[in-house]
């Protein structure tokens, strides 16, 4: 397998594991405050909600990190003229440094970081 679709996969699985944790939480804030919802959790309805949710998850990240990754070329912190010919520039320095990376990593973009 090519080292740009096992980052590609490994930021999706990344991504897919936060939602998961995130429904996790929710069930046990659910436990906590319903007692007798324990019973919720072993229905086929809840298991196609848990898997929505992850999926959903996915692709909210997947938008919210595109539109950070516009708004650093917008302002000049990364150059999306590198996304043909050679690895995205993007600074160090950029307030969105995080997101814009986890889109190219999502999206199997080459980038590299530049100083100030």
């Amino acid at each position: 397998m090519k080292p740009v679709t096992v980052d590609m996969l490994r930021a999706h699985l990344m991504v897919a594991s936060l939602t998961a944790l995130a429904a996790d939480v929710l069930a046990c804030v659910t436990v906590a405050a319903l007692p007798g919802a324990q019973h919720l959790f072993v229905s086929a309805a809840f298991r196609l909600a848990a898997l929505a949710m992850v999926v959903g998850g996915v692709i909210v990240a997947r938008q919210v990190a595109q539109a950070a990754f516009h708004l650093a070329v917008e302002d000049r912190y990364a150059n999306a003229a590198g996304l043909y010919a050679r690895p995205v520039a993007v600074a160090s320095d950029c307030p969105r440094l995080w997101l814009v990376i986890l889109h190219l990593r999502l999206t199997g973009t080459p980038f590299v970081l530049r100083g100030h």
